[in-house]
């Protein structure tokens, strides 16, 4: 120990925080960082974090300060969520307003009081747009940019008439997978679905190659799906970073099934949904969409049955309308035809008549008759036979005394 050259820690401590209080007292400052070990006490509304700044060509730290968020500061985070949609959480870089103090017992400390939103929005999509540009650049013989709108060459094919066979890429257990499925599986029209789960991670930028790997896999699989559908429930901005890559970008703009995705980002699209052939906002939405292309299908096999079936009727009709003239032809010449076989009737009832035995006898004829039997030739009748004379009213025998031949 030499002599009296120390002073208590305690005295180190205050004169350091007069010193900061004196350089820093009233003053704040806007800072670039990134947030690491946060975690949030509901009760009191505090936010405990460290701000951290690492090296440019690397991870190395070069800098790291504890950091709190009280009311004010928390209120702002609150706000900062509600509009970015995205969670201040470990990871994210923001540009953050903040004071410094100093306490002999918690040492330095850096207080929250404000965060940019734009700041945390531009970055996200700076880094997208650039994503974007080497997509276009890179790819070009399968993603094109036209105005505002990417033609890849998922978003070109076309669906079958229906959607049915199904390869579905999700994370099992959650909301998003039960909703799409019971969508699915409970559509009023009752169609039926056959359905391929192909369970990973879907958050987590890290996680991205674990999807691609699973499209690699369908490929390989050469099963004849319809559809391939990629689903997540919602989640923070930094949730959707997965589906913001380059690598799944690319595989999902060439891959040659039509790709369907309901990943829960209500607030934009990813790089995953414009390259993809029919983006929806959820799993639900997803589901709806299926059902809803079948339904057209349906739709118009109704319409082209009502189609057919009208023709038939008018076909049918016109054919009746064309026997008309026939039938009408018909019964004319029926009528016609029937009246002058009529007339042939009647004459020939007027000769029948006429040839009628009796008619003949009132007009002083008679009939002879030899042996029971009309003589209608006198070669049957010789001299001395007995023969029965029909008149109109009288029958007479008489016995021929003498026969001979008469001229003219």
């Amino acid at each position: 120990m030499i002599g009296q050259n120390f002073i208590r820690l305690a005295e180190l401590t205050g004169l350091i925080q007069d010193t900061l209080d004196d350089v820093f007292e009233g003053k704040s400052f806007w800072i670039v960082a990134d947030i690491t070990n946060h975690s949030f006490k509901a009760n009191d509304e505090r936010h405990f974090f460290s701000l951290v700044e690492k090296a440019e060509n690397g991870s190395a730290l070069v800098a790291k300060v504890d950091a709190v968020a009280w009311r004010i500061g928390a209120s702002k985070i609150k706000i900062f969520e509600e509009t970015t949609g995205q969670r201040f959480q470990n990871g994210l870089n923001v540009l953050v307003r903040v004071t410094v103090s100093f306490s002999p017992e918690y040492g330095l400390k850096l207080t929250l009081i404000d965060i940019d939103v734009n700041f945390t929005i531009g970055a996200l999509e700076r880094q997208k747009q650039e994503i974007l540009l080497r997509l276009e650049t890179e790819c070009a013989y399968f993603i094109q940019k036209i105005g505002d709108r990417y033609i890849t060459r998922n978003n070109q094919l076309d669906f079958g008439l229906t959607i049915q066979k199904i390869a579905l890429i999700t994370s099992n257990n959650t909301a998003g997978f039960e909703d799409f499925v019971h969508t699915l599986q409970n559509n009023p029209y009752g169609y039926a679905f056959y359905l391929d789960y192909y369970f990973t991670p879907v958050q987590g930028e890290n996680n991205a190659h674990l999807i691609r790997q699973i499209l690699v896999d369908i490929y390989k699989s050469s099963k004849a799906y319809d559809a391939v559908v990629i689903i997540r429930g919602g989640g923070s901005q930094t949730d959707f970073l997965i589906f913001e890559t380059f690598a799944l970008g690319q595989i999902v703009a060439k891959f040659p099934i039509p790709i369907i995705t309901g990943i829960g980002h209500q607030r934009n699209e990813t790089i995953v949904d414009i390259m993809a052939h029919s983006p929806t906002k959820t799993p639900t939405k997803a589901a709806e969409y299926i059902i809803a292309h079948n339904a057209g299908f349906e739709e118009q096999l109704l319409g082209a049955r009502k189609l057919i079936a009208n023709r038939a009727q008018q076909q049918i009709w016109s054919k009746i309308q064309a026997l008309d003239p026939m039938v009408a032809n018909i019964r004319n010449y029926s009528k016609m035809y029937i009246n002058h076989q009529k007339g042939y009737l009647e004459h020939f009832s007027s000769v029948v008549a006429m040839m009628n035995p009796e008619h003949i006898l009132r007009k002083g004829f008679a009939i002879l008759y030899i042996n029971g039997k009309i003589a209608a030739d006198a070669k049957q009748i010789a001299e001395g036979d007995t023969v029965t004379i029909s008149m109109t009213d009288t029958l007479m025998e008489a016995t021929i005394n003498t026969k001979q031949a008469k001229n003219g």
